[in-house]
């Protein structure tokens, strides 16, 4: 079974009136290659007539987030001309590359209407013969995402990419990047095979967990060691994790604002591009 190396704590970060905790980087963890960034907003109810989420038009370069919207929704429109609005249990997968401007806000109904919201987002690298690929965007609902029941239905998993369970996820991402939401009941056992070779990316975003026998927490991000091929994850009381597994690509990551390349000299030039008009 794999060690865990180290737990790391999210940090309070928030966003205007946004209730958002950053788990990656904090000051006890930069990435886990090519997990690059995890924030973690709400959980939290707004009230009729709110503003929404506050992420108007910005630009990215050079690799890929991933949103998941647990509560709540969220309207996307880019510059590539993609617009949708993803519901509760829906993921969006959208691959900046050479550059891409989106914003990312409520729908008009919620903010009439308020109500509960909580949202992840994950930014993950993109190697560096990828990383000025063409923009892409795609939106799904929760009805859209492959499901696989474990456990004689205690333990629901969200196929997000890769293969789970020999059920294919929902998206191709552009390398083997393998991301699942897991939902457990009380009680809920999984146990995943992940080759020691990879990084695996685990967050508890609600409840508690076991692994291997060591306890983990909400709002907790779990790092481990390259020292086994199995991982247990027991429930003992209702609970949901974010858990993807990669190889490492390994190569130099300069991040800077919404850009991650790997030179400064390539983060330089994102700046310029973007001024000048061509993202």
């Amino acid at each position: 079974m794999r060690t865990i190396k180290k737990m790391h704590q999210a940090v309070n970060a928030p966003i205007a009136d946004l209730v958002t905790f950053r788990a990656l980087p904090t000051n006890t963890i930069d990435h886990i290659d090519p997990f690059l960034f995890l924030n973690h907003h709400g959980y939290q109810v707004y009230p009729k007539n709110n503003r929404g989420l506050p992420f108007g038009p910005h630009p990215h370069r050079g690799f890929e987030t991933v949103t998941f919207i647990l509560q709540g929704d969220l309207s996307h429109t880019d510059s590539g001309g993609s617009e949708s609005i993803i519901e509760a249990g829906g993921v969006q997968w959208m691959t900046a590359g050479k550059g891409l401007t989106h914003a990312e806000v409520s729908s008009p109904g919620f903010m009439k209407n308020g109500g509960p919201l909580e949202i992840l987002q994950l930014w993950v690298n993109l190697p560096s013969n990828l990383k000025m690929t063409d923009p892409k965007y795609i939106g799904l609902q929760k009805d859209q995402i492959p499901i696989v029941s474990i456990d004689n239905g205690k333990v629901t998993l969200q196929a997000i990419s890769g293969t789970w369970e020999g059920t294919k996820g929902a998206f191709t991402p552009l390398v083997d990047i393998q991301l699942a939401t897991v939902f457990f009941q009380p009680g809920g056992t999984y146990t995943a095979s992940i080759t020691a070779t990879r990084n695996i990316f685990f967050y508890v975003v609600k409840g508690r967990v076991l692994m291997n026998g060591q306890e983990a927490q909400f709002h907790q991000l779990v790092e481990f060691n390259h020292d086994g091929e199995e991982i247990r994850i027991d429930a003992p009381e209702e609970s949901i994790i974010l858990l993807g597994h990669a190889l490492p690509f390994n190569e130099p990551i300069v991040a800077q604002g919404p850009f991650v390349m790997n030179t400064q000299a390539e983060i330089l030039q994102a700046y310029q591009d973007y001024r000048n008009g061509k993202f």
